[in-house]
């Protein structure tokens, strides 16, 4: 749903200038660097990116779903690690809060959010507990009017940076399964919070993920969102739906930078005394690779339609996370053909492209995940 087709536009070219202008020149430095220039993020908090997600009232944009995937096809046409600054606290980092907090939750923490003064990190995978997140293994046992945590947490993306971590903790021992699980607003800088060096990735460099260890960490009983034991999980579920969306928004973006980069390169490079672009072969290629930008757009863009319809998108977040991130792999691999010896030199980007994309098959679910989400889905549905 779009409200308002003007203001929109007038976002979406602050936004795509902002990405010519400032993020696409600094590509090479935070790839050299493995830092975002702290000039970027400050440019990032005044054009309101941190608070895309959260209301008015608060101090945020209130975007809808399908006003968000439009500016995320913009502003991810650069490396993904721009956008990953803000992932964090747009998706799990602020929805939690909003959905399922209390009027005073939101109220202490939704405005520091908003404008970029806090940001937030999902601390719930554990060396034991990834895909299978309701087996997590950190506790956090009432004690008084606070939650003591132990544990230990990894790929905690923007924990180094993180002022607030939205924590999934088990407070109920005895209880397995996912029942037993809570979901809590912990200040980042609390006592007994400490953190692993920053992981060496494959790509994404100037996005840091990191080990996170909770000793002893005592957590205010106010912080436990919503201020029921038992609905992290139920609270995680929530916001996942909204952000494979997200996510599948991202790999688009990604995508059609990529392709623009390899058209672009196929127009320019001769091969037999003409561009490679008259060549049939890689016109092929080209043109696979806009059938499917073109195909993941609209799923994502009719999922992202449907739930601001308040309508169920379990399946169609799930097809287009999938389908998307997958996409966007293939397109990646496709222009480092396009572009021959070239695609494997880190001069011309495809290569750090190519990297950069295989992590959205593996967050927010991995693929194999959003096809048993699919597939139960459809069953049920047939049973129903």
């Amino acid at each position: 749903m779009i409200r308002d087709q003007e203001t929109l536009e007038a976002l979406l070219d602050s936004v795509s200038r902002f990405v010519r202008e400032r993020l696409v020149p600094a590509e090479n430095i935070v790839a050299e660097t493995d830092e975002i220039p702290e000039s970027i993020v400050q440019e990032m908090r005044e054009l309101g990116l941190f608070g895309m997600t959260i209301p008015e009232r608060f101090g945020g944009l209130e975007l809808t779903m399908e006003e968000e995937v439009r500016v995320l096809f913009e502003l991810c046409q650069t490396s993904p690690a721009f956008r990953s600054v803000i992932g964090t606290t747009v998706g799990i980092g602020s929805q939690g809060i909003l959905m399922d907090g209390t009027p005073e939750q939101q109220e202490a923490w939704l405005p520091r959010l908003a404008t970029g003064e806090l940001m937030a990190s999902f601390a719930l995978t554990e060396p034991e507990a990834g895909s299978d997140a309701a087996s997590l293994r950190t506790t956090a046992i009432r004690d008084g009017d606070a939650y003591v945590v132990n544990g230990n947490k990894r790929f905690i993306t923007n924990a180094p940076h993180a002022g607030v971590f939205t924590l999934m903790a088990r407070t109920d021992p005895s209880n397995k399964g996912s029942g037993g699980v809570s979901a809590f607003i912990l200040d980042a800088k609390s006592p007994g919070i400490s953190f692993g060096k920053n992981d060496a990735k494959m790509g994404q460099r100037g996005a840091h993920t990191c080990d996170v260890f909770f000793d002893n960490v005592r957590v205010p009983a106010a912080n436990l969102i919503g201020l029921k034991e038992g609905q992290g999980f139920k609270t995680a579920m929530k916001v996942l739906d909204k952000g494979r969306i997200h996510i599948a928004a991202v790999a688009v973006g990604v995508a059609k930078r990529i392709l623009r980069d390899a058209l672009n390169y196929a127009l320019e490079r001769k091969q037999f005394g003409q561009p490679i672009s008259e060549f049939q072969l890689v016109q092929a290629m080209l043109a696979d690779s806009q059938a499917e930008i073109y195909a993941a757009e609209c799923m994502v863009v009719d999922a992202a339609r449907r739930r601001d319809e308040g309508r169920n998108v379990s399946t169609e977040a799930s097809c287009a996370k999938m389908f998307a991130t997958e996409m966007s792999g293939r397109v990646a691999d496709r222009a480092v053909q396009i572009l021959g010896g070239s695609g494997y030199l880190s001069e011309f980007g495809i290569e750090r492209f190519y990297r950069d994309v295989r992590l959205f098959r593996l967050y927010e679910g991995t693929t194999q995940i959003q096809q048993i989400i699919i597939a139960r889905n459809m069953i049920r549905g047939a049973r129903a």
